[in-house]
């Protein structure tokens, strides 16, 4: 007997499903157990009515727009409020498919590009305190795709600005 071949002891029995290999031709395909006879129904009325009750439910009936992922168009918020300002931007208390990234700060304002400065230097301790004042942002991302779609601020409301709203 060569050591690259193996022999089994009975070619014309199947394998046990315990040991991972099963015979082909006892796999049943999805189609053979389908009833063709009966013709299949593919619509249901009624499941229409349920999902909008649902829906009026989650939004609670003051939402400016549903909001979706750009990139995935995974429902991101069913409730929220549009900026009066950028009307291209979107604040919302409760979300869903969402991810803070919270290693990650975003800060509000004109940064000026940090300068090299000595390490006991009193002016030097002024300007950076100076950066660190100003709101505190976190990325929010899309949970499925990890696209970036907003921000989430001190007072816990999300702020979205790359998202598709739909009425």
């Amino acid at each position: 007997m060569d050591k690259g071949k193996r022999e089994s002891k009975n070619e014309d029995q199947p394998m046990d499903v315990e040991s991972g290999t099963v015979d082909p031709r006892d796999l049943v395909s999805s189609d053979d157990e389908i009833d063709y006879s009966i013709k299949p129904e593919l619509y249901d009325p009624n499941l229409d009515e349920v999902d909008e009750l649902w829906v009026r439910k989650q939004r609670k009936g003051g939402s400016d727009a549903v909001l979706s992922c750009p990139a995935c168009f995974t429902t991101l918020c069913l409730d929220c409020q549009r900026h009066e300002k950028y009307v291209t931007q979107y604040r919302a208390m409760f979300v869903r498919n969402c991810t803070v990234k919270t290693d990650q700060i975003l800060r509000e304002g004109n940064q000026k590009p940090k300068q090299k400065r000595k390490k006991n230097s009193k002016k030097a301790h002024l300007e950076e305190d100076s950066q660190t004042e100003g709101p505190i942002y976190r990325p929010v991302c899309c949970s499925v795709c990890s696209t970036e779609v907003g921000v989430l601020d001190q007072d816990e409301i999300y702020h979205f600005f790359n998202v598709i709203p739909s009425n």
